[in-house]
């Protein structure tokens, strides 16, 4: 491998000629060397984004020539093209603020613009990051990152599963079941039903997902180090939004309290709270489907999902819900993702939060899993699931919960004794009633109505 010599302000450093970065990147990977978690790319891009944003406002405000515009740009267009991926290796456990992220976005921009415009032209600190800081940088990228891979990927894959809900519905309407509480019998439901209450939970996690995600669209750029602004121009902040804006089609604008939004990571805590409600629920529907389809036999195999793959190694022609095993290791990976984040917010000092690479890592993740989990389920589990209505008929008409209609007729300690005895001596109801007394034949087939209980 050759090699160059790298600089900065503690010496000289070997760097892999075949790379653009320089000696801070060099630094960090030495001394850096945990786990196996890159910095995600979606925070990469949105880094470089920001770099070519800055660029044009500096140059706006005079302080950087038209040359200089031009080949950083161009650099970091090429970077945005996934050109070059590989120059960015840094683990997530690095510096709390991302500063070396940062400094690795600035070497490659700075050395690719240099090579393409056949000089020493430009220069990391003084050109690429000028008036802005690795404290204000770091997390207006997290915000862009986070709000873009939200509206572009989440949200998508849960207007999906909601129509695909939505479908079920319109297919089952006219199917009636026995509804379940504390896992006993209940009252019957109609199975359409029993579809809109989680396509409902659905619709309302993405609704605040929304709401809650818009608070990202505050960058904090322009507070530089610590909130003040230093070393930026007074337009820096709603010059660099308008362009963001213009460049990604979301409605950005400045932080309404610049040492707020470097110094606490509230918004973050709080829109990915919306992630975890998510979590919550479709861990809740995706146990329901895996306990309808239980059995083939023996369970309670009142719907049927489609056979992706043998379930067992030993046990021939076994089939398991595998789609819906994954999605809840995805649901407890981000709940606890959701905690992690929660820990970091709250363990800022002074200006400055120093756990943004792990929150960072963590978001972005989030919304991955549950975007990935969520098309995969919907697009291999839900989208063929089926009714098994002879199943559902047989459990409805044996169920001794119907007798609770029963109740205003007859009164709740008859109704009870009718459906203790026919628990008890394994009847039906009716023929309880009868050895009861409590109804004739045709009382009870005129009271025990179940289009009334629905």
């Amino acid at each position: 491998m050759k090699y160059r010599i790298e600089k900065d302000s503690l010496g000289e450093v070997r760097v892999d000629n075949e790379k653009y970065w320089a000696a801070q990147t060099q630094r960090s990977l030495e001394n850096f060397k945990i786990g196996n978690e890159k910095m995600p790319m979606e925070q990469i891009y949105s880094i470089v984004t920001l770099k070519k944003a800055c660029a044009i406002v500096n140059n706006l405000n005079l302080d950087l020539s038209d040359e200089k515009l031009k080949y950083i740009s161009l650099a970091a267009d090429e970077i945005l093209s996934s050109k070059f991926d590989d120059n960015f290796p840094l683990k997530v456990y690095q510096t709390g603020s991302g500063t070396q992220t940062n400094m690795n976005v600035n070497e490659v921009i700075t050395n690719r613009a240099n090579e393409l415009a056949k000089e020493v032209l430009i220069k990391a600190n003084d050109d690429v990051n000028m008036s802005q800081s690795s404290n204000d940088v770091f997390p207006t990228a997290m915000h862009m990152s986070i709000y873009k891979s939200t509206v572009e990927n989440l949200i998508p894959a849960l207007e999906k599963i909601i129509d695909t809900f939505k479908n079920l519905e319109k297919e089952s309407k006219d199917i009636v079941k026995i509804a379940r509480t504390h896992l006993q019998d209940a009252t019957p439901i109609r199975f359409s039903q029993e579809l809109s209450g989680y396509r409902s939970a659905l619709e309302y996690c993405r609704e605040k997902i929304i709401i809650s995600s818009k608070d990202l669209l505050e960058l904090p750029i322009g507070a530089t180090a610590v909130g003040t602004g230093i070393n930026a121009k007074d337009n820096f902040s709603e010059e660099v939004c308008k362009i963001l804006s213009k460049e990604l089609g979301y409605d950005f604008k400045p932080a309404r309290n610049k040492f707020h939004s470097i110094s606490q990571k509230d918004y973050l805590v709080n829109s990915h709270s919306s992630l975890k409600t998510l979590a919550a629920d479709l861990l809740k529907i995706v146990n329901d489907i895996r306990l309808l389809t239980s059995g083939p036999r023996c369970g309670l195999s009142e719907i049927t999902i489609p056979s992706n793959e043998p379930g067992s190694s030993i046990m021939p022609g076994k089939v398991n819900p595998t789609q819906a095993e994954a999605l809840s290791m995805v649901c407890v990976d981000v709940m606890a993702n959701d905690y992690s984040i929660s820990m970091a917010s709250s363990l800022g000092n002074f200006e400055l939060n120093t756990f943004m690479p792990l929150i960072i890592n963590n978001y972005l993740k989030s919304i991955r899993v549950l975007s990935d989990g969520i098309n995969s389920f919907n697009e291999k589990c839900l989208v063929g699931l089926k009714a098994n209505k002879k199943v559902m008929d047989e459990n409805l008409h044996k169920s001794p919960m119907l007798v609770t209609i029963l109740n205003p007729i007859i009164g709740y300690e008859k109704a009870a004794k009718i459906s203790q005895l026919s628990i008890k001596e394994d009847i039906s109801l009716k023929e309880a009633a009868l050895k009861l007394g409590y109804l004739s034949e045709e009382e009870f087939d005129k009271y025990l109505d179940i289009d009334k209980m629905l």
